[in-house]
Parts: structure tokens; sequence; C-alpha cells
């Protein structure tokens, strides 16, 4: 009892320390917008329905803005996975992007994968890839393969003591066993089809390097070192919620890290960050701007606020919720689910 209430107490003090500090940062987000004619802000067409299949994850990396873990009970059921399915049905969506925690581990991934890629939609897993390497889970490489899916996944560096820091002990070994059994089955090989891509974030309160710099930076080290092969290095900002927002909070890092945000601000990136033609799917069906704002639990401005009642023409025309955190999407090269923007 006297441990939830300390986290209780935790939890309101850096509530608070967050709102006093946005009061006293720079430029509000929707200003930056209007600034260079983008606000209100619109999406251009909705094209991806990204799904977040339940928080439940087997790992607890200090990064996730999710707050994903073991000890997570959030999955989306089969019933909300059927309106996911007749929602995608919809024309103007071209991929479906399926998220978590692990989404491996819903009870029905298999069969809800295996619906999806009979509607002839692009459908993306972004697994953590230790998943891959559970006893439960050793089919889902060759599954993948089967179902013509893109794997995304996190691999914060190609060191063993960097990823071991971020993603937790024992890490960096499970990940690299999975990229080497999605190599053999023709994952990240050119002219398979078969796409695998790893995603890169800061270990700390900065913003990532060059893109297309620190992609082949990526592949040399791999491929020397484990001869593992892959399609596209993503990189993506951190963004100040949740455990990251814990931990610039404990390190007295928020305001400059915002700081660092706000004078990184990039018109270009801004144009073309992912609330603009994505959807957020939460595991309870609730609809969002995006995958941050659904953590945050900024519900669309629209009628249509859940996926049971998806109407396209409702969301293409709504406006998108902002806040400060959304500096983070738009900082230096930009940060999207797909890497940088500009």
């Amino acid at each position: 009892m006297e441990t939830l209430q300390k986290q209780n107490n935790e939890l309101t003090t850096a509530s608070f320390q967050v709102k006093t500090l946005e009061t006293t940062v720079k430029t509000k987000f929707s200003q930056k917008l209007e600034n260079i004619g983008l606000f209100p802000f619109k999406p251009t067409e909705i094209e991806i329905l990204q799904i977040n299949l339940g928080k439940l994850c087997n790992q607890v990396c200090e990064h996730c803005h999710v707050d994903a873990g073991p000890d997570r009970t959030e999955i989306m059921t089969k019933e909300v996975l059927q309106q996911c399915l007749e929602a995608a049905k919809n024309q103007s969506i071209t991929t479906i992007d399926l998220t978590g925690g692990a989404p491996e581990m819903n009870p029905n991934f298999r069969w809800f994968v295996s619906e999806l890629s009979q509607l002839g939609k692009k459908v993306i897993v972004r697994s953590n890839l230790t998943i891959l390497t559970y006893k439960n889970y050793l089919d889902i490489p060759q599954f993948y393969k089967d179902n013509s899916v893109t794997v995304i996944s996190s691999m914060p560096c190609y060191t063993k003591d960097n990823v071991d820091n971020q993603r937790g002990n024992g890490v960096f070994e499970r990940s690299i066993q999975a990229l080497q059994r999605l190599n053999e089955l023709g994952y990240g090989k050119e002219g398979t089809g078969l796409e695998l891509n790893l995603v890169y974030n800061p270990g700390g309160a900065s913003l990532p390097p060059e893109q297309m710099a620190l992609e082949g930076d990526y592949k040399r080290e791999l491929k020397e070192l484990f001869n593992i092969e892959f399609n596209n290095l993503y990189t993506i900002t951190n963004l100040p919620i949740s455990r990251f927002l814990d931990f610039l909070l404990k390190e007295e890092k928020y305001e400059k890290y915002m700081d660092k945000l706000i004078d990184s601000f990039n018109p270009v990136a801004a144009k073309e960050v992912m609330c603009r033609n994505t959807i957020s799917v939460g595991w309870d069906g609730k609809l969002f701007d995006c995958d941050f704002n659904q953590m945050l639990e900024l519900g669309v401005a629209s009628s249509s606020q859940n996926i049971a009642d998806f109407d396209n023409e409702q969301l293409k025309n709504r406006n998108i919720i902002l806040g400060q955190h959304c500096y983070g999407c738009t900082a230096g090269a930009g940060s999207s689910c797909q890497g940088s923007l500009a």
C-alpha cells in the first residue's frame, strides 16, 4: 500500500513539474505551425493504420514510451481485432503497422496477421527481436516470411554494452540470434522482397545523428562482426513522455531537452510528420492521431473516436491534437515511425 502511494505521489509530482516547465518553454508548437502556414494542422490522407496489439512485452526498455512490460495486462481482444480488419478494408489505407508491447504476444496475433495478408495491404510488424528467440515464438520468423510481413526492429546500437544498457541484460545476444535467423530465411537480402529494417534511438537526451551515415556504420559493423544484413536503418527521436520523461526529470534535463527540440524545429519535417497520414488504434479500440498521443490519452478530435465506428471522411477532416511533445517529431531531420523526414 505504501509503495502504491509512493508511486502515485511520484506521478503527481512529475505531472506538476512538466506542466510548470511547459508554461516556461519558448513557443507553443501550434504557434510554430501557424508561423509557417500549417495551422490548424490537418491530415493529408489516411494511408496507415497503426494498431497497438497490447502493452504486454517480454522486455522493460528504459526509453519505452508505451511503458510496456511483462506485468501489463492490456491486450487487444479478438472482437476489436475484427473491427480493425473491417477498417483496414478502406481503400485509402495501404499499410497496416502492428506494434505493442511485443505484438507477437497477443494470443490472436497469428490469426490477425493471416487475415491482414489476404487484404493485399502492406503489413508491418514492429518486433523487439528477442521474442523471436523464445520457445513459443520460434515459428514466427517463418510465419513472417509466409505472410510477406515487413519486419521493423529496435536496435539502438551495434555494440553489446549500449544495447543492454538501454534494453536489458542479454538483449543484444538474443537480438543478434533473431537477426541471423531472419537472414537465413532471406530477410534483409537483396532480391528476396523480404524487408528487414532496424531502428536507432539515442540512449540519452540528444538528437539522433544523420540517418544515412549511421546506416552505413550499422551495415558495415553488423556484416563484419555477425554477417548480418538488413535493408534500412530508421533514426527516431526520443519523445519526452512516459519512461523517457521520467529519465529527463530524474536527471533534471527536461527543460534543456525541450529547448533543444524547440531550437531544432524544422519546417520541412513539420509538413511530413506521421500524424498527417496515420491513425493510431489503442489496444481497446480508441483512435488517436499518433502513437505518442495514444500514450498521453489524447483522443482524436472527431466524432469517429473508436475503431468500431471508423469513418475515413470524418477523420480526414479533423484537426490534429498538438502538444509540446510534438517538437520531438520536427526537430532536426525530423522523426517518424519510418525514420527521419528531411
